[in-house]
């Protein structure tokens, strides 16, 4: 009676986070700040545009740290503080962000935003809105819309990041068991892979396949040998921490749907990306942003706006924090 009692207490727990969760996504809002912060979306637009006329690369690093911020503790921005002197290493000195890039950007955003609303918006719908518009900016326009009214957590622990920031190394059982916590599911796993058509990555992620796959000096069977090659060029063993690589090659700098096409042919850089390959569902979901026209796009959009309203913090919960790398005093 009491195993029957306590499962149903946690099975309603649940159900209740869950809910909570559901109600925070419904409080963020496309016109969120029209009456208090109105110039907000055009900060930062134009400091994302004139950014990335010297640093193409802007896209893939900001949606990174968006996607690396959401999947711990939500949507809050605590990707974003810094380590304090007496405490705890923050989430950004955990060793998959220490790659991490732009954090400058989202500074100089928010300080231009502080100039003319002071205390109004917060940091994480500044690094949603960055991400969007680093990523849209080569195609002079909004490949997707951006709810705000998400408000800055006070939390940043580098222990957090373990199990849930999705690995390169991770099958896809993990891979969906990562997504399925953060109340996504197969279809945003696949999609949300796509973000990978931009970027780069470095050796040591995916090394392991071109020289001791199994332990025994041998490289991942599942890997196109000819692809194979040419990274071991570019990656002698033992790696080079410093060395990087195109995620997407020959269409690194271009946000399309290419990743499915080098997917198909067996060139998806991580152990994760082949693994959405081992699935007969996520594989028709490749198979079908490969073949589709227009898909990719709408499909991405629609992922990104339910990944982007994870365990937000709304209402009277968190702060705007005044300095994105500091919590408020």
């Amino acid at each position: 009676m009491r195993v029957g009692y306590t499962i149903f207490i946690l099975f309603l727990s649940l159900s209740l986070l869950g809910f909570l969760n559901v109600c925070n996504a419904h409080r963020l809002r496309y016109n969120f700040y029209k009456e208090t912060c109105p110039q907000a979306n055009w900060i930062v637009k134009q400091i994302i545009t004139n950014e990335t006329r010297t640093n193409p690369a802007l896209g893939a690093q900001l949606i990174r740290m968006q996607f690396h911020d959401c999947f711990v503790r939500g949507c809050d921005g605590s990707v974003l503080l810094d380590t304090v002197n007496n405490g705890s290493k923050a989430e950004k000195d955990a060793i998959p962000n220490r790659s991490l890039k732009g954090f400058d950007v989202i500074d100089d955003i928010k300080n231009a935003i502080e100039k003319v609303c002071p205390n109004v918006v917060s940091c994480a719908d500044i690094l949603a809105l960055a991400a969007r518009d680093a990523v849209s900016a080569p195609f002079k326009r909004r490949l997707w819309n951006v709810a705000l009214g998400r408000r800055d957590g006070r939390i940043s622990l580098a222990s957090e990041t373990n199990g849930n920031i999705p690995s390169p190394f991770a099958d896809f059982t993990s891979l969906l068991e990562t997504f399925n916590n953060k109340t996504l599911d197969v279809n945003d796993l696949v999609v949300l892979s796509g973000a990978h058509t931009i970027g780069v990555a470095h050796c040591g992620t995916f090394s392991r396949r071109l020289y001791n796959f199994t332990g025994k000096g041998d490289a991942d069977p599942t890997l196109d040998p000819t692809y194979a090659d040419i990274l071991r060029k570019q990656c002698p063993s033992p790696a080079n921490p410093n060395t990087i690589v195109e995620m997407d090659p020959g269409s690194s700098r271009s946000f399309d749907k290419h990743y499915y096409h080098i997917l198909r042919q067996n060139k998806g850089l991580f152990i994760s990306d082949a693994a959405l390959l081992t699935n007969k569902e996520s594989e028709s979901i490749v198979i079908r942003l490969q073949r589709s026209r227009g898909l990719f796009f709408a499909a991405f959009a629609r992922s990104m706006r339910k990944m982007a309203a994870i365990d937000v913090l709304t209402g009277k919960d968190g702060e705007i924090r005044r300095n994105c790398r500091v919590v408020n005093p």
